[in-house]
């Protein structure tokens, strides 16, 4: 499996998943040029990452390769216990991407919602008071829990990377000290200090 990602960007949760499934994997750094380049776009005409390919088998958006990862490495347990335990991996991975990640999109381009210098301001507050919001749901369910549904899953990874986000952007995790845990635990997890240091060369 390749898996080309871009530093910083949700590709991480892949990245942190293929470390803990074991597959033989190659992770392929882009950039903003590389990510536009003829040969890219042939395979994902979004000029976006993640994209997974596996043999002849191309793949975009990250639930859509987080759930195959996990299917590629059943011994791994990644997608939960049972019919149920897969449906509440499901759940949150749907949370997380059109939820959460939805939420900071206004603070990586707020000129996509109003093209207006003397607006930038309020809207990125706006988007931190929105992500807040989710920050109190997560930070609920994992009481009690060291993973979001109880059980490591391909949903952690995820939840990893928004909460990297928000440190990034001035979201204070304070208040939090659930997902305070959970942050902690996953910078002292093999499989994602493997991946970041691959991707970053250095923890942040």
């Amino acid at each position: 499996m390749r898996l080309y990602y871009f530093p910083g960007a949700c590709s991480l949760a892949d990245h942190i998943a293929l470390k803990w499934s074991g597959l033989p994997h190659e992770a392929i750094r882009m950039d903003k040029e590389s990510i536009k380049s003829e040969a890219y776009l042939k395979l994902n005409p979004a000029g976006a990452v993640p994209l997974l390919v596996h043999d002849e088998f191309v793949l975009a958006e990250n639930v859509a390769i987080l759930d195959y990862v996990a299917s590629n490495a059943p011994d791994a347990a990644l997608l939960g216990d049972g019919v149920q335990g897969r449906a509440q991996t499901l759940r949150w991975l749907a949370y997380l991407n059109s939820d959460v990640h939805g939420a900071f999109k206004p603070l990586f381009s707020p000129r996509r919602f109003l093209d207006d210098e003397s607006q930038i301001e309020a809207i990125a507050e706006s988007a931190r008071a929105q992500v807040a919001r989710h920050l109190e749901v997560l930070d609920r369910q994992l009481e009690n829990r060291h993973w979001i549904t109880g059980a490591r899953s391909v949903a952690d990874p995820y939840l990893f990377v928004m909460l990297r986000w928000a440190t990034r952007h001035n979201i204070s995790l304070d208040s939090f000290r659930n997902l305070l845990r959970f942050l902690e635990r996953m910078y002292a997890d093999a499989g994602a200090f493997a991946a970041i240091a691959e991707e970053e060369d250095q923890l942040e």
